[in-house]
């Protein structure tokens, strides 16, 4: 990855730990950070386990981006840093929110979990940044680890004595449990257990997400916020999906991630092949041609019937942000868009296609019928 973006990296256990890394180190306690409200909860409660205020940033409906023409002035001039998503791949106006960021003399930390292939002005997103957090479990399929990719070389031996602090001690239990779970995984898939798999789990509470959003918690949050900055009180928010976020890596883990990001440029061929026979489609906005998305936002009129449909053939559409984090978390907890209408409408309208089984989703919206959303303005809602 140093060769391929031309700056100095470090690995991280995951994507979340390597965002929290990043905060602490480039903003101060009780700064405000401008992100995008169509996200990850996670995220969030990283944001906010670093001491930092969300600010939820406007959007384009098209495609989930940062609208920056659309923040206010009076928003710019009271930020520590911005925090983009480059959702699903389609990166965020790089350029734009670099110069601002200058001009304003703050940091700008690139999430690129979604964008490991993805350029915005003939660059590679995470060049832009101060900082870039990029994940290996999302095209890499590791799910495990993620690297942090900064501008100034010399700052990596203090991101490593950060990241260092955090790690929790490597147990052989785990390491066993990760590399059985591809087997494990493969075995359900092939006796078709999926289904039951998740009854299983909602049956006993372990399945931590019983709709999209994660349950909020706001009394807990509270007292977790009095002792911010720090993940101790956030951790069972931050955890979730990924209870091993902190755990050093052991050899297994190394040895599988090392042989999949070895195959990383088929896989981004065969994302960018899939998202092409996507963008063709009439549920999609052609604005990332030639761009290999992790997930292909197809905009759907009636997005939960699709979902639906999809899952009835065993396609599981996951990476759904709805509602947005201002509607989900409330102005206690963050700053809410000043134009909150596109990220609402792109959020329920938003069908996370996997370019890899283009043919297979777009057989099935066929089938159903699906009807594209229209844009606000044109008739949507």
């Amino acid at each position: 990855m140093r060769r391929r973006l031309g700056r100095e990296c470090l690995y991280v256990p995951s994507c979340r730990l390597g965002l929290y890394v990043a905060l602490r180190h480039w903003c101060p306690p009780g700064g405000r950070v401008l992100m995008s409200p169509v996200n990850d909860d996670v995220i969030m409660f990283v944001v906010l386990a670093a001491g930092l205020r969300p600010v939820q940033a406007p959007l384009n409906a098209s495609d989930g981006s940062i609208d920056p023409s659309a923040v206010p002035e009076s928003h710019w001039r009271g930020l520590s840093a911005v925090l983009t998503t480059n959702l699903y791949g389609n990166p965020d106006p790089a350029p734009e929110l670099r110069a601002r960021c200058d001009a304003l003399g703050i940091p700008l930390i690139e999430d690129a979990a979604h964008a490991i292939g993805s350029t915005v002005a003939g660059r590679a997103v995470g060049t832009f940044g101060d900082a870039a957090v990029f994940s290996l479990s999302k095209h890499v399929g590791a799910k495990t680890g993620g690297f942090v990719a900064v501008a100034d070389p010399a700052l990596v031996p203090e991101l490593t004595a950060a990241r260092d602090a955090l790690l929790a001690p490597a147990r052989l239990t785990a390491e066993l449990a990760y590399a059985l779970r591809p087997y494990a995984e493969a075995g359900v898939r092939g006796l078709r257990l999926v289904r039951a798999a998740r009854g299983l789990l909602r049956a006993v509470g372990s399945e931590e997400r019983p709709g999209i959003r994660m349950e909020l918690r706001p009394g807990e949050l509270k007292e977790a916020l009095a002792d911010a900055p720090g993940l101790g009180g956030f951790d069972s928010w931050v955890r979730v999906d990924m209870h091993r976020y902190r755990l050093t890596p052991g050899r297994a883990r190394l040895r599988r991630t090392e042989r999949l990001l070895a195959g990383l440029d088929p896989l981004l061929a065969a994302h960018r092949a899939g998202t092409e026979r996507l963008l063709a489609t009439p549920w999609a906005a052609p604005s990332s041609q030639g761009r290999p998305l992790f997930r292909v936002p197809l905009l759907v009129a009636d997005r939960d019937a699709a979902v639906a449909a999809l899952a009835r053939r065993r396609i599981t559409t996951g990476y759904l942000y709805d509602p947005p984090l201002d509607v989900y978390a409330g102005d206690l907890f963050t700053d809410a868009s000043p134009r909150p209408a596109p990220a609402a409408w792109f959020a329920r309208h938003a069908l996370p296609a996997d370019p890899l089984r283009a043919r297979q989703v777009i057989a099935v919206l066929d089938e159903l019928g699906a009807e594209p959303a229209l844009p606000p303005g044109h008739g949507g809602d």
